[in-house]
């Protein structure tokens, strides 16, 4: 055959694989659309709102229903639920005080303090008057400044003693930390955003000098000990609860009880103040060898001056649990709960009746991650489940504590919603989440899977997500969503969601989605937690690799066509293993990806790494594996993220530049860590990447999703 035939045979072998390629048109990508929360939401019904309550633990709240909105009055005395039309939805008397912006009330409802020109004034609410309490707060220096790495912004932070006359507080010492730049994208000069942003290994960070603050005097006083770290028993953000983390008053603000946290995690000091002297009593102290963590989500020690007692949360049997300390002399009195499950959320103690009551994952037999509700006296003993139903519980109480509210669901399970009473005794049945509206449209829920780690003996759990329509004999892409942590996980949150970002929309398209929680991340125990500690580039990997293989067994996988993606921790991961994977993974999608936590905010690494010079940070760098890469991979980031600096994705381009690799990049020019209101541009994008790239198909032309408007 001549080279003339030998032509016209390409071509039309080239013809005829274009003729077979998949076409996917707008109404699939519309039908993928119909999955996303903003779509299935109008379908549910009789899901449990907000209770707006009453004098006499009574609430009022609204359902929706497939012929509009019902209200209930809910009287736990009389154990009644009654329809109602005298309230409306979005009012009640709501049991608490907002401030002004950035402003934090006084328990009294009377005062509030706010920060101005870098001092603190407290502003009489009555009468607008505002006095002024510091005087020498100055730029980088500023008193209760909510002002470190990514988290910026004009709150106060600060505790308020329960008389209302006094505050806890500091004075934050940014002056020698090292600065963060971004600019702005715009016709004419680009604006300079420039903010303080200490990274690891960095010499200086931010440092706090702690103060008690007498409102009515005024007066400040000093705790006569060095300044602190920015660090806290969960974080370095010292207001993740919106309020001064890490401080317990005496009720009648003689002193206040706090612990600091050193650099690296590795120390904690829980120590007692003189709020009229400033002197400080060393308790104890508790020193781990990788990191410490007061709970999740919630920092569970508590002073009770009355009986000069402590509860104090430690993972030192392996399993976090709670301790009761003598305040006096600072040693364990006894351990109060036990066992292989954990302490996640103390939500109330009770004082007088020395009861903790407590949510706690790791004895519901389905899931590990499933939290129920627990009490149990300080001395360990009568520990009773609270919510005996299989499920994850979210709870909460009445204005008197007396009663509290629990909703319990499962992944693939609606949420019940109930009134119970302080010892768990049912009082009404309030609402039963109905999904039949929306199974009618054709929507299925993921299937829970439990699978083995790379260990090949601890069980890992996550969720598989299955197109609605599935042909027989076929074998699909798979499509791995990944959050590694190691501060939380893939899956987020293990209740019912009918929509979990576009997992279900994707497996639509054609592909199997898959969600697994590996190890190292939280609420088991601390050896799971710590099974990456010091290698973050680890990212759960081989827990992801391992679990696709295992689920082709059960589900059908091709295993020769995975992709994978995630934001943030989830980009750095995604680079990762497109890196360091390469024959496994042949698709990525990296977002906002730390890609050298040597270019993230100083605490995160330092946290899960240990402090540079007893970290190999170098060899977790992405950048230094970008030459190994073989499949597709598209690299995004909003170029003014001020939580993860661009400059770690463009690392990674530089160094694919280098190594002549041909990738996609997306920017977003005035973005930040998330995109905003081009999210539904990107998602469409993500889309389109792995219908191209991984099912090999052709994506519609520039499809337009159709959201509502995004605030």
């Amino acid at each position: 055959m001549n080279k003339y035939w030998l032509g016209v045979l390409a071509c039309s072998l080239a013809i005829n694989a274009n003729a077979q390629q998949k076409v996917l048109s707008a109404k699939d990508y519309e039908h993928a659309e119909s999955f996303l929360s903003y779509n299935t939401s109008k379908y549910i019904d009789h899901t449990f709102s907000q209770p707006n309550w009453l004098d006499g633990d009574k609430f009022w709240y609204t359902t929706k229903t497939a012929d509009g909105e019902q209200t209930f009055l809910v009287d736990p005395l009389k154990k009644t639920k009654t329809l109602t039309t005298e309230y409306k939805s979005g009012g009640g008397a709501q049991n608490f005080r907002r401030g002004a912006r950035g402003e934090v009330v006084s328990p009294d409802g009377k005062k509030s303090i706010l920060i101005k020109d870098y001092n603190l004034y407290v502003k009489d609410i009555a009468s607008g008057k505002l006095t002024q309490l510091t005087t020498d707060g100055i730029k980088d220096y500023g008193y209760a400044t909510d002002n470190a790495g990514w988290k910026h912004s004009d709150g106060a932070i600060l505790r308020w003693s329960p008389d209302s006359k006094k505050i806890a507080t500091y004075q934050q010492d940014q002056r020698n930390s090292k600065d963060m730049y971004l600019v702005s994208t715009n016709v004419g000069s680009p604006k300079l955003s420039a903010w303080k942003y200490p990274l690891p290994g960095d010499k200086a960070i931010a440092t706090i000098r702690r103060v008690i603050i007498d409102v009515e005097t005024p007066k400040v006083v000093s705790l006569n000990i060095p300044a602190d770290p920015h660090r806290a028993t969960l974080s370095d953000d010292i207001s993740s609860s919106g309020t001064f983390d890490d401080i317990d008053w005496k009720a009648d603000g003689s002193e206040v009880a706090f612990v600091s946290t050193s650099r690296d995690h590795k120390q904690e000091k829980f120590r007692i103040a003189d709020a009229t002297t400033g002197a400080v009593r060393e308790v104890f102290e508790e020193t781990v060898k990788t990191q410490y963590e007061s709970g999740q989500g919630a920092i569970n020690w508590r002073y009770l001056p009355a009986s000069k007692e402590i509860i104090w949360y430690s993972e030192r049997d392996n399993w976090g649990h709670l301790y009761l300390y003598d305040s006096t002399t600072g040693k364990v009195k006894n351990q109060i709960t036990k066992g292989n499950w954990v302490v996640t959320r103390v939500l109330k103690v009770d004082e007088k009746t020395r009861t903790i009551y407590f949510i706690a994952n790791g004895q519901d037999a389905k899931n590990p991650y499933f939290g129920h509700f627990y009490k149990i006296g300080f001395n360990g003993k009568n520990l009773v489940d609270l919510t005996p139903e299989a499920g994850n519980h979210m709870v909460s109480f009445s204005p008197s504590s007396k009663y509290f509210i629990d909703t319990y669901s499962q992944p693939d399970v609606p949420a019940v919603s109930v009134l119970r009473d302080i010892e768990g005794k049912l009082i009404a049945n309030l609402e039963k989440t109905d999904i039949s509206r929306l199974t009618a449209t054709g929507w299925k829920a993921p299937k829970p899977v439990t699978i083995k780690a790379h260990d090949g003996k601890t069980d890992i759990y996550g969720l598989v997500f299955t197109p609605t329509e599935m042909e027989a004999g076929k074998k699909y892409p798979v499509i791995d969503y990944i959050y590694p942590g190691p501060q939380g996980g893939s899956v987020g949150s293990w209740s019912f969601s009918a929509s979990r970002g576009d997992n279900q929309a994707l497996a639509e398209l054609g592909f199997i989605v898959v969600v697994i929680e590996g190890t190292s991340n939280p609420d088991r125990s601390k050896s799971f937690h710590d099974m990456s500690y010091g290698n973050m580039a680890e990212n759960t990997l081989p827990d992801q690799i391992t679990a696709i293989k295992q689920l082709s067994a059960n589900f059908p996988i091709d295993t020769t066509k995975v992709g994978i993606w995630g934001h943030s921790g989830g980009g750095f991961a995604t680079a990762a293993a497109m890196f360091r994977y390469p024959d496994f993974f042949k698709v990525g999608i990296s977002e906002s990806g730390n890609h050298d936590n040597r270019n993230y905010e100083d605490d995160w690494g330092e946290r899960y790494n240990g402090l540079a010079e007893n970290s190999d940070y170098e060899a977790q760098a992405n950048q230094n594996y970008a030459k190994n890469l073989k499949g597709k991979l598209m690299l995004v980031h909003g170029m003014m993220d001020d939580n993860v600096p661009p400059y770690n994705t463009l690392l990674v381009v530089e160094a694919l530049q280098k190594a002549n690799k041909s990738f996609d990049l997306v920017i977003f020019p005035n973005s930040a860590h998330g995109y905003g209101s081009y999210s539904p541009y990107m998602m469409r994008r993500r889309w389109d990447y792995f219908v191209q790239n991984l099912l090999g198909a052709q994506a519609p032309y520039d499809y337009q999703m159709k959201p509502p408007t995004i605030r």
